[in-house]
């Protein structure tokens, strides 16, 4: 029977467990955001380069969750990605496999922790924070990683000191514990909850490591808690596919099974020939110190991780089937008033939305380019043969514009302040294609009105308004190469071509107004002419604002027309 003081200090011991949990969560978090944004560019490149070779996703998926430090936030940024459209199950699978594998990079990390070790972590922690206080935000961002990685051992070393681990009495309590539950698959659903709890399998992994290495959790029951936490780390992604569509729903439902597959495989081994596995983790790190108890449950995660993705990626086409064959489609509302690239999962991962969102631009940048030539052609044709199709993209342009827009200010929340710049200069893209796309209309209005009224531009006109049309579309396709490339380079051309469309616009209502002083042109057309060269050279200037918002987003004003 416990006396009060003794239950008075073991609470104290579970309360300094508790806190030392949450400082090595807080140190994951950190970490994890320093590393996405100081190295968004490499994970866009890494990204740009998915295809359908299996190696090559599983090097990327372990590439970005090794840099990122959560497979369950590489898990969620595929779902996103999956649900926009971007990437196939196939593309998908692999990746997630490879997550699997640059998780367990943390565990090595806690098992190699000694005093000195602790020692130069606690000095990063420290120059971490005082690196916080720089005005400069690549020093912020180095802060936030010295001090996040920091954090991860000064949470360790409370873990595992006299007040938490250390102490006898949560020893004997921990030790009673696992006396009763230590039937493997119940030690399986233990390292379930506790990762499903933790949101993270990083950290429950290096709990259990800490656990070992104080003595508190033999080796032989942690190997199956440390199977179970693989399994814990699904119930992120199968939280972030509610509400995305059939492919979403599978990707989460591909990661739950794969480390299904692997923990089932991997018990039933390790359930019967359990001594020589622990003997030749005992050869591979020989001793009673806390560093070779640990890094014998580590290289155990790893192998696990490994060995799981070699066995099953030759069935990466079997497990699509299979989660065809459990997620079937349904008949879902139709996609076309969503966003094609951006999916609110991606918030996660800034650089990556951020990536998405000027895909989507780049959409819309398509749409407006498609409904200019087609409204262009309805003033010389028949406006009634594109008019389903002109409707539709500006329906899609208008809904673009408002649905991207909400993203990119809560996107705007997440991003360093470089970023934050680049979403400025979005923002006016977007309202620029948004009224290039109701000029657009605006000539389509033109051609009906005219049909309607049994009237028509002369020849003469009409080669006014292809001069100028060819001009207009050549400053599209110039501001979408200065879009892709972010180069301030195109800037001089397309603000020639601007310059051309006012000389144009001034040259032909002269000669127009000279026209109609001749009796040359019907006044019934004047207004109709004189609409559409101004919507044409108020198209150029919308345009050329396009290029110098990518290009020089933090410019003069004077760049603006």
């Amino acid at each position: 029977m416990l006396s009060s003081a003794n239950i008075m200090q073991l609470i104290q011991s579970l309360i300094w467990l508790l806190a030392g949990v949450g400082v090595f969560i807080v140190g994951m978090s950190f970490m994890s955001d320093a590393l996405e944004k100081s190295a968004g560019e490499g994970m866009k490149k890494m990204l740009g380069r998915i295809s359908n070779n299996r190696f090559s996703g599983v090097g990327i998926g372990a590439s970005v969750t090794a840099i990122i430090q959560s497979s369950s936030a590489t898990s969620v940024m595929v779902i996103g990605l999956v649900n926009a459209g971007v990437m196939t199950l196939m593309q998908a699978t692999p990746i997630i496999m490879g997550a699997n594998i640059g998780t367990t990079i943390t565990g090595v990390l806690v098992a190699l922790k000694n005093d000195y070790f602790n020692m130069l972590m606690y000095l990063f922690a420290f120059a971490g924070v005082m690196m916080g206080f720089f005005k400069k935000e690549k020093i912020k961002i180095a802060g936030l990683l010295c001090s996040g990685l920091g954090l991860i051992f000064v949470g360790l070393n409370v873990m595992s000191s006299e007040q938490a681990f250390g102490n006898p009495l949560v020893e004997s309590m921990f030790q009673g514990i696992f006396s009763v539950i230590d039937f493997p698959l119940l030690l399986i659903l233990v390292g379930v909850i506790f990762t499903a709890l933790l949101q993270s399998s990083s950290a429950a992994t290096g709990v259990v490591i800490t656990m070992v290495g104080t003595g508190v959790l033999p080796i032989d029951l942690a190997l199956f808690i440390v199977l179970g936490a693989n399994i814990g780390t699904c119930v992120t992604a199968l939280l972030a596919s509610v509400g995305a569509n059939a492919n979403s729903k599978r990707v989460a439902l591909i990661h739950f099974t794969f480390n299904v597959i692997g923990t089932v495989i991997f018990t039933a081994f390790v359930w019967l020939f359990k001594e020589p596995i622990i003997n030749l983790l005992v050869s591979l790190f020989p001793g009673s110190d806390p560093m070779s108890l640990q890094m014998r449950i580590s290289v155990f995660h790893v192998i696990f991780n490994v060995t799981t993705t070699v066995v099953l990626l030759p069935f990466v086409k079997q497990l699509v089937q299979y989660s065809c064959a459990v997620i079937r489609d349904k008949q879902e509302k139709s996609a076309e008033y969503a966003l094609k690239y951006v999916d609110e999962r991606l918030l996660s991962m800034p650089s990556v939305a951020l990536m998405q969102a000027k895909k989507e631009i780049d959409y819309m940048l398509s749409l407006v380019e498609e409904n200019v030539k087609l409204s262009a052609a309805s003033i010389a044709g028949n406006p009634l043969e594109n008019s389903a199709e002109i409707t539709r993209n500006e329906e899609i342009i208008d809904f673009t514009n408002g649905a991207l827009t909400k993203f990119l200010i809560k996107l705007s929340a997440c991003v360093d302040e470089r970023d934050e710049q680049r979403i400025g200069s979005y923002f006016h893209v977007l309202n620029d294609l948004e009224r290039v796309g109701d000029h657009a209309e605006n000539f389509y209005e033109i051609g009906l009105e005219m049909r309607a009224k049994k009237i028509s531009f002369s020849d003469t006109a009409l080669s006014d308004i292809k001069q100028m049309y060819d001009v207009v579309i050549n400053m599209i396709n110039v501001a979408k190469e200065a879009f892709d490339a972010e180069n301030p380079e195109y800037l001089p051309a397309l603000s020639k071509l601007e310059n051309d469309t006012d000389e144009m616009k001034r040259s032909f209502s002269a000669k127009h107004f000279s026209r109609l002083s001749e009796g040359n042109c019907s006044l019934e057309v004047s207004p109709y002419y004189t609409s559409t060269i101004t919507g044409l050279e108020r198209v150029a200037d919308h345009i050329v604002n396009v290029g110098y918002s990518i290009c020089n987003p933090v410019g003069d004003d004077d760049n603006n027309y």
